[in-house]
């Protein structure tokens, strides 16, 4: 590669991609392809990915390349060819028409998203869900966006610049409001996007207010990130990198437990001197590191990739936490697998690991109604399988723990893939059938 490491971050994107990539790598093809489909899904990267993460000489095969660069399997076959043409001519109008029509196809707002937000006083709070009796979720406006763009991602509603299919626009007051007359709230999620894109002082006018008096209920702040795996020198050499650790360090001196959400996908991004000092860094604050990724066809969908990731994690001090199934949104069909191929990867992983790596769950939906675990499948006739699942977590928490069965072919990729074998348990797939009084959501 031509690009040298920089110490202050640098965001790449697609009007870059001609002079970014290795000379041997770019076929004309290849690069109109990327381009064309590069208008539907943001695309981001930066000095650290392309020069110590992608292997170079095992692309399109890499599993970091896969995870950020748009790929033409990415859209349907119909829509590729007619934004194809569209481009071809210049018709402007015409691609953002298309662009629109897809995005919108590819369902911006999975597990009803949208609902999870609080209304207080008639006013929806857009930078706020509050899904789980105990958990707020914040989207810091200056947050929302990311060190590199992931194509699975499902916030990647954030990143388009349509501002209808946004979080982020509540300021920190507001949620200091909200939480003072919400005592049940225990845990604050700081998410994006990703809220370490913040400027230090940024992300210290969001923090500071809940380590004041009358938050005195919130016990865990949690900050969801893919900061160590695209850009640990957030961490270590950034200029604020300092006082980053300093900021950490107060949260957890003022009694709270910070836990910092790494998204990890494959262990190559563990791999680094950088990122290993990064967590080494982060550590000695006093906050704890939990890690989680999605399972996703030619980047993870392999059993070895998992164990040696997770014992990986446990080696560097971190906390395996979650395997998830990736959210039926944006690329879904090209990523996905199915249910079955899930549970046995996640079986097969677990076999024989260290037993610290056992804290992670899976393979878990987090659907509209809550997070759902998959226990086990077992073929009952020609592919008709029975999965046994079980609510991790329940917007109503009186269902928490509940374990239901439901039947599925092999080519079942969700919850709503499924078919409840007892009636009763229709309202678990499918949240309209919800009673009212599950809701926890709105403000009374």
């Amino acid at each position: 590669m031509r690009h040298n490491i920089v110490e202050r971050f640098k965001a790449i994107s697609s009007k870059s991609l001609r002079t970014i990539l290795p000379e041997e790598i770019q076929a004309e093809s290849w690069l109109k392809e990327t381009e064309i489909v590069s208008h539907v899904f943001p695309f981001r990267v930066n000095a650290y990915v392309l020069n110590e993460l992608i292997r170079w000489p095992q692309v399109p095969d890499d599993p970091i390349f896969r995870l950020l660069f748009p790929q033409k399997e990415m859209l349907l076959n119909d829509e590729f060819e007619k934004l194809k043409a569209a481009c071809s001519i210049g018709d402007k109008q015409q691609v953002t028409l298309l662009t629109a029509s897809i995005r919108n196809r590819m369902n911006p707002h999975p597990a009803n998203q949208m609902e999870n937000r609080p209304v207080v006083g008639g006013k929806v709070l857009t930078g706020i869900q509050h899904k789980y009796q105990d958990a707020v979720l914040f989207f810091p406006s200056k947050g929302q966006t990311c060190h590199a763009y992931c194509s699975f991602c499902f916030r990647w509603p954030q990143f388009i610049g349509q501002t209808s299919n946004k979080f982020g626009k509540t300021d920190v007051k507001t949620l200091c409001d909200y939480l003072e007359t919400h005592p049940e709230v225990r845990s604050v999620l700081l998410t994006g996007g990703d809220p370490l894109i913040m400027s230090t002082n940024n992300l210290a006018e969001v923090i500071r207010p809940l380590l004041a008096g009358g938050q005195d209920h919130i016990t865990s702040v949690r900050i969801g990130t893919k900061s160590f795996g695209f850009w640990p020198g957030r961490f270590i050499n950034d200029p604020d990198a300092g006082a980053l650790l300093k900021l950490f360090e107060k949260v957890v001196s003022h009694k709270k437990h910070l836990a910092i959400m790494a998204h990890f996908s494959h262990y190559h991004e563990l791999e680094t001197p950088k990122v290993q000092s990064a967590i080494r860094a982060v550590l000695d604050t006093g906050a704890v590191i939990r890690t989680q990724s999605p399972v996703l066809r030619g980047v993870n969908d392999d059993p070895q990739v998992w164990k040696r990731m997770w014992e990986k994690q446990v080696h560097l001090g971190c906390i395996p936490y979650y395997m998830f199934i990736s959210r039926n949104t944006g690329a879904h069909h090209y990523f996905s697998i199915p249910l079955v191929r899930a549970i046995e990867i996640y079986k097969e992983a677990i076999r024989g690991i260290n037993g610290l790596s056992l804290t992670v769950r899976g393979p878990v939906m987090s659907t509209a109604q809550g997070k759902v675990e998959l226990l086990d499948a077992w073929e009952m006739a020609p592919d008709r399988f029975r999965f046994t699942l079980r609510f991790i977590r329940h917007r109503n928490p009186h269902l928490a723990g509940k374990v239901f069965t439901a039947t599925g072919s092999s080519e079942a990729y969700w919850l709503s893939d499924l078919i409840p074998e007892n009636p009763d348990h229709l309202m678990y797939f499918h949240p309209q059938s919800a009673a009212p009084e599950q809701d926890l959501i709105a403000e009374s």
